[in-house]
């Protein structure tokens, strides 16, 4: 017998009949594959000048680019800042303004040279031996070929701007601009030549600035010296005893002139058991006699600093004469104090800061002992071309100078074992001293700077103007407003002058008697000319007498051979980029380094212009952290924790690097890693199966299917108002730098609001509702409207996976995402009771979705749509609950219930729905859109 179920029909397959989403756009991304072709485009049509055409009178916005180095390949710090200007940039062209981009190179001073001078001395060669115009040609093509490569590798990040004309601080024009504000310093006065001591790297043979200087811990050698005391006129029983010195520089001993002791300290006599006597700090006995290793008794005599004033001591080495034989004053130092030592310190006016400026109060000057090598001049008495004085065996407890004041009965103590923190150059890693020799200075306190360019001058002095330029800038964050004026208000005079030939020359006359130079506008105009036609080495090749003109000699006027410190050259950007660009007057509406620029870039920009023009150079600066590992370590190449940037955009993509940077909080130290980017790369393909959903949801849509948003359903108006809602905080978070906020918030409204919830809800609408009914023609307009604003919401951000989504629907050989601008969104009028609304049934939909999952769980339904939920009455009809809640059922009652539906699928929508009486058949809906 045969069953008669056998012979029953199949069900229909109804897919065919379904308006599935179709498109081509793929949810693989391959970015690493597609970008370059996406560049090579963009450089094709001339996307950037096609911009600054189409933005063209538009309220200008002008983010002023600081110049990396032209010296190695980029790093993640590097890409970290140059993606995020981008982002800026991007975003303010978005909202409709002028913003153009204008990258540029610091090109002179130490970082390259030193590369060249590593190239010659892997030759066994001395650079000082070349000509200083054959030496700069390298330098300038050692930078010009990493301009090349790192250009190169910006743009592959997806940074755009004027890469064809970058601003270059050895172009001819920039140097021109440099010596012309060097010279305007000198023409107002806000400029002297002075010995202090500097911070000076006897490696690189140059003075550093404190931007060019970081701190590590080191072991010193530690020493107690005594100096005998010849002259105490208001204590002559000390006349005979040991004034006694502490030092971890044992080095400026063969330089010293002079001891300091503190007014207010007290001061006490103590023997040890030979009789011999020591004067040292009350406080201080203790620790001296332990360093010594010597038992100390008091002898009586007691008194406080004042009673040393007049008091005179002799050199432990007195007896190779001359310089040493000179008696050493001991002077009033308020700097004194008894935290460590003996509470009498040694004097190298050479030096130290405090030593200088105490010996210059009385008289003292500089000797210039120590050489640029860190050597002792040949003619010094005393260890005379000998040194350097920065290696650790020439100053051990057993090298030459220990041993010298041992024989001499002069060293009390010594030993190799204190740890402290000391500078070093951040370029050759080699200590650097402080060293006095005649150097170029920018006063900060002297007064009388001119009110110039409509700035405040008003005969302030420079580090006034600073601190009032400080306060009138926008900060952030703004913590950032208290570390820069710290650093300007305890900040020393500007030295600007390095000895080395790679840079833009202190293009000076100097009168060979008196010392000053020469302040002729005449004469400035002629340099400025003669460095804008051949650059700056027209001062190193060119003829002298010819500047100088008529009225003046090279036998009474000799040019100055020190280089400018590339912090003034860079200072000085906003003058060849910002005002030479955009017009006189004109400044750069952002700054943005990281934080180390508040005592380099941001500071020396400030500076130069403060002290040219009376303002600063921007209305504000944002500072970024640094880019750590995922340890939050610094990375290097010794701890094998280096993130590189290409190899980043090789493997994943630029745009995945691009989410990364805008995603953090920037404005601290971020970290980056395996895990890190993994995070990025999950937010990023959240957000383009988002993309690919429109794309394909909107496959065939025309204006003509639009509907007006007053006839939209309720759902879709609501929708609209949150897209409202975003857009207004996405507005202000872009305007506001936030770019965290502005990713999460783009991000959180994909996957929440829309992928979540109204793709969610209306896909059933989608797929199987009447092509022209007004539900899915609701629904397809308000998708329209959400795939122009995000696209354009995304374009900052991902500015390649932005195009290609673009493309995809409006393919264009000479259109952009990037030529567009910030939405127009529909207006909605009396939103605000919408959005209240639909908070509260979203928030019980959650809850009907989490009464479900049990029900899963145990396989008592295998979805949703076999669910029939009861919840507490609302204003929505019950069927459109039904839809929103995706259930077969919704009913009013007290509490939210679920239960196994008992009704039939239909085989096209697989609602269950009471008109369908066996599985398989049509629903009322289904039937007819079939029909």
């Amino acid at each position: 017998m045969t069953d008669a179920s056998s012979t029953q029909e199949p069900a229909r397959d109804w897919r065919d009949t379904v308006f599935l989403p179709k498109t081509d756009f793929p949810m693989k991304a391959g970015l690493a594959a597609k970008e370059p072709a996406i560049l090579e485009r963009w450089a094709r049509i001339g996307l950037y000048q096609k911009l600054r055409a189409a933005r063209a009178g538009r309220e200008l916005f002008v983010l002023h680019d600081g110049p990396p180095y032209a010296n190695g390949d980029i790093h993640m710090g590097h890409a970290m800042n140059k993606v995020l200007k981008d982002v800026i940039v991007r975003s303010q062209s978005l909202l409709g303004k002028d913003a153009p981009y204008v990258p540029g190179w610091d090109c002179h001073g130490l970082p390259i040279e030193w590369k060249v001078e590593e190239a010659y001395r892997a030759k066994k060669l001395n650079k000082d031996d070349v000509p200083v115009d054959q030496f700069r040609a390298e330098c300038r093509a050692y930078a010009a070929k990493w301009v090349d490569v790192q250009r190169g590798e910006f743009e592959r990040l997806g940074v755009m701007g004027d890469w064809s004309d970058p601003y270059l601080t050895m172009n001819y024009d920039a140097e021109a601009a440099i010596v012309g504000e060097l010279l305007k310093f000198a023409e107002s006065g806000q400029l002297y030549r002075g010995a202090k001591p500097v911070m000076w790297s006897p490696v690189e043979k140059t003075a550093l600035a404190e931007a060019e200087v970081e701190y590590e811990d080191v072991v010193s050698t530690q020493i107690d010296v005594a100096f005998e005391i010849v002259e105490a006129p208001n204590a002559p029983e000390l006349v005979g005893a040991q004034a006694v010195i502490w030092t971890t520089t044992p080095w400026t001993i063969p330089v010293n002139q002079a001891l300091a002791y503190g007014p207010e300290v007290d001061y006490v006599l103590v023997a040890d058991e030979g009789g011999r006597r020591f004067l040292v700090a009350d406080a201080l006995v203790e620790s001296f006699a332990a360093r010594a290793g010597i038992a100390l008794t008091r002898t009586g005599w007691a008194g406080k600093g004042a009673q040393l004033d007049g008091a005179v001591v002799r050199h432990p080495m007195h007896a190779l004469g001359g310089f040493f034989a000179k008696p050493r004053p001991m002077l009033p130092g308020e700097f004194v104090t008894t935290d460590a030592g003996t509470g009498l310190v040694h004097m190298a006016p050479d030096h130290g800061e405090d030593d200088f400026l105490l010996c210059k109060q009385f008289g003292i000057d500089p000797v210039f002992a120590v050489d640029a090598a860190g050597l002792y001049r040949p003619d010094w008495a005393w260890l005379g071309g000998q040194g350097s004085v920065i290696n650790k065996k020439f100053v051990a407890s057993d090298g030459p100078i220990c041993t010298d004041l041992r024989g001499a009965g002069a060293l009390l103590a010594a030993s190799d074992d204190f740890r402290h923190s000391y500078p070093h150059s951040w370029r050759s890693k080699a200590k650097v001293i402080f060293r006095a020799t005649p150097q170029w200075f920018i006063p900060m306190d002297r007064s009388g700077v001119a009110e110039v360019d409509g700035g405040n001058g008003n005969g302030a002095t420079l580090r006034e103007l600073a601190l009032d330029s400080i306060a009138r800038t926008q900060w952030v964050p703004p913590r950032a407003e208290n570390r820069i004026t710290a650093m300007v208000q305890g900040r020393p005079d500007w030295v600007i002058s390095r000895q080395r030939a790679w840079g833009v020359p202190i293009a000076l006359y100097v009168n060979r008697t008196t010392g000053e130079y020469l302040n002729d506008p005449a004469v400035n105009a002629r340099i400025v000319e003669a460095f804008r036609a051949g650059g700056a080495d027209a001062w190193f090749t060119g003829d002298h007498q010819a500047l100088l003109g008529e009225g003046y000699t090279l036998a009474d006027w000799a040019p100055q051979n020190d280089i400018l410190d590339v912090w003034f050259d860079s200072g000085c950007t906003h003058v060849f980029t910002v005002e030479a660009r955009y017009g006189a007057g004109v400044r750069a509406n952002l700054y943005l380094e990281g934080s180390d620029q508040h005592r380099g870039w941001f500071q020396s920009s400030l500076l130069e212009s403060c002290g040219t023009r009376g303002r600063a150079p921007y209305d504000a600066v944002l500072t970024h952290g640094f880019a750590l590992d995922d340890k939050g370590r610094k990375m290097s190449k010794s701890l094998g924790n280096v993130v590189d940037p290409l190899k980043v955009i090789g493997e994943s993509g630029a745009d995945i690097l691009r989410m990364w940077v805008a995603s953090t909080d920037y404005f601290d130290d971020v970290r980056i890693g395996k895990e890190v980017l993994a995070t990025a790369s999950d937010a990023y393909r959240k957000l383009r199966n988002t993309f690919r959903y429109l794309l394909g949801a909107l496959d065939g849509f025309t204006a003509e299917e639009a509907v007006a948003v007053e006839a939209m359903p309720e759902l879709e108006r609501y929708v609209l108002h949150r897209l409202g809602m975003i857009d207004t905080e996405l507005r202000t978070a872009a305007t506001g730098y936030e770019f965290n906020r502005y990713v999460r918030l783009l991000t959180d409204f994909a996957n929440e609001d829309l992928s979540a919830f109204f793709f969610d809800v209306r896909k059933d609408s989608l797929y199987c509702d009447a092509a022209d009914s007004l539900k899915r023609r609701s629904y397809r307009t308000v998708l329209d409207i959400l795939f122009h604003a995000l696209v354009r919401y995304a374009a900052p951000i991902l500015c390649f996976t932005a195009e290609e989504v673009w493309q995809a629907r409006f393919p264009s050989e000479e259109g952009s995402v990037h030529l567009l601008e910030w939405p127009e969104l529909p207006a909605l009028d009396g939103d605000a009771p919408l959005g209240t609304r639909w908070q509260g049934v979203r928030a019980l939909r959650e809850t009907v979705t989490e009464a479900i999952e049990p029900l899963r769980r145990a396989k008592t339904i295998r979805s949703s749509l076999e669910a029939e939920v009861t919840v507490p009455a609302t204003p929505l009809p019950e069927a459109e609950l039904a839809e929103l809640f995706i259930v077969a059922d919704v009913r009013a009652g007290e509490d939210v219930a679920v239960a196994r539906t008992e009704r039939h699928k239909c085989g096209r929508c697989w609602r269950h729905l009471p008109e369908v009486t066996t599985d398989g058949d049509l629903c009322d809906r289904c039937a007819e859109v079939v029909a």
